[in-house]
């Protein structure tokens, strides 16, 4: 069997936060009520996707990386992560805000939960009016001050807060607390890890269960960065048929590519991988193994060994082009 251009069918994952954007702005086919995130690309265990489509149909990321070893995933990928998919690819929806919470690092996730860590980066694909996230601190913390401010129900008196509209751009390292609020569709490319730190959840008590959700508050004090910094935000400036940097991490390097007309993407020099998530508009992707459509909501996984592409576009189409 030959490798091609995969899509995955995506794993909808309930959310007592979750709304209906995923389906009405982004085209997601489910039933259910309250799916928050939309899990595009995923080796997480029992949430596993699958290809879509073609020869490979039904294959899980690490059936297909146990067969086709680093043409699928790159070689220092595969010598590097072995049959274990590094990234965890999401769109998410949240209609209320999300919990307060904070994700541990590399070493703590693998000394306590066996994991890796959970560096993460969200572009905001639609924001309602007066949306917002939470990132980070808005002032030095200390850590006595931190757990003072938990127990008295103040801490939103000491986080930084971040009015929000289409194509804005966080990276979230490990430590840094932080929530998506109200009102914010987002494309959310993440480490493969499902470890969170809940810190706070406005009390909130979950219809499945009739139950507040668990907090794992002393959990995270060491985890949490307790520093100031001075922008939290990516900037950017996004150039029609361009591959411009976005977010750059030790763990995923993540480009905006602007289409309108057509655009040669060469990646000979690239030894991994490359995603496209379709963030804005639809497009058309020609390679030798075929041609693709990819539509705003769609995500779409190059394996390794494909090296040329082009991407076409009657209209302003935005993807977010992210490898190893």
């Amino acid at each position: 069997m030959k490798l091609y251009p995969l899509k995955f069918n995506p794993v909808y994952s309930y959310r007592i936060w979750g709304g209906e954007k995923l389906k009405t702005v982004l085209n997601k086919d489910y039933k259910e009520e309250f799916i928050g995130e939309s899990w595009e690309i995923s080796d997480v265990e029992n949430n596993e996707t699958i290809v879509a489509d073609g020869e490979l149909k039904g294959l899980t990321l690490r059936q297909l990386t146990e067969q086709f070893k680093g043409d699928f995933v790159g070689q220092k990928v595969y010598e590097d992560f072995g049959i274990e998919f590094p990234l965890l690819i999401k769109f998410i929806d949240a209609k209320t805000p999300l919990s307060i919470q904070v994700h541990p690092s590399n070493e703590l996730a693998k000394e306590r939960h066996n994991s890796f860590g959970k560096n993460e980066m969200w572009y905001i694909m639609q924001a309602d009016d007066d949306a917002e996230l939470i990132v980070g601190f808005n002032q030095d913390v200390g850590k006595d001050a931190y757990v003072n401010h938990v127990e008295n129900r103040t801490l939103t008196n000491i986080l930084n807060i971040e009015k929000v509209d289409k194509g804005d751009t966080f990276y979230i390292p490990t430590g840094r607390v932080h929530a998506i609020g109200a009102g914010v569709l987002l494309a959310e490319i993440q480490q493969t890890s499902n470890i969170t730190y809940r810190i706070y959840d406005y009390d909130r008590v979950d219809a499945k269960t009739g139950e507040t959700r668990e907090l794992h508050t002393y959990l995270a004090v060491d985890a949490i960065d307790y520093k100031f910094y001075e922008d939290y935000q990516t900037t950017y400036i996004a150039e029609t048929n361009k591959s411009i940097k976005l977010v750059h991490s030790p763990y995923f390097k993540t480009n905006i590519v602007e289409v309108n007309g057509e655009v040669y993407r060469d990646y000979t020099n690239t030894d991994s991988f490359v995603i496209y998530m379709c963030v804005e508009g639809r497009l058309t992707l020609e390679c030798d193994e075929g041609c693709y459509s990819l539509n705003t909501g769609e995500t779409i996984l190059l394996p390794a060994v494909i090296k040329n592409v082009a991407l076409t576009s009657s209209e302003n189409t935005r993807i977010l082009e992210t490898s190893l």
